[in-house]
């Protein structure tokens, strides 16, 4: 990922309103290359997303790993698309404690109206804590 590819994605974020659910996960955009379809996006699991026991509760590492594969496509289209999921597979491979998160999103393909996208996230030690498999819908932001 490169420089240029992370102002690239700032300037195609930038057009758009931050969504209220982005802002409770702390998204923020780490880096990109558009060009690969990838993104690089961090999160903040706080203490009010755990579970009983004392880890984040899988349904926001799911919304996480949904945050980070939506703007991948996003991106990768130059800002022309945008993807709302159709199905979505999590595999959760660890147990994931409060604090920071990165999550790598990757347009597998870009079809006319269907993507696929792939993300995997990783907990602040670098330990990968879930992976996602999604199918989205491929619909035109100037309908927004």
């Amino acid at each position: 990922m490169s420089e240029t590819g992370l102002k690239r994605a700032e300037a195609i974020f930038a057009r758009f309103p931050t969504p209220p659910c982005a802002t409770t996960l702390g998204w923020h955009l780490l880096d990109a290359d558009p060009e690969a379809g990838t993104v690089r996006i961090g999160f903040k699991g706080g203490e009010e997303f755990c579970n009983p026991a004392g880890y984040v509760q899988g349904g926001f590492l799911a919304a996480m790993l949904d945050d980070t594969m939506g703007p991948a496509v996003l991106v990768k289209s130059n800002g022309r698309v945008f993807t709302p999921t159709i199905d979505l597979h999590v595999s959760f491979l660890s147990p994931a404690r409060p604090g920071t998160f990165s999550g790598k999103g990757r347009v597998v393909q870009l079809g006319k109206t269907i993507a696929f996208v792939e993300g995997t996230l990783f907990d602040a030690e670098a330990r990968i804590v879930a992976r996602a498999t999604a199918s989205a819908r491929v619909m035109m932001t100037a309908r927004l």
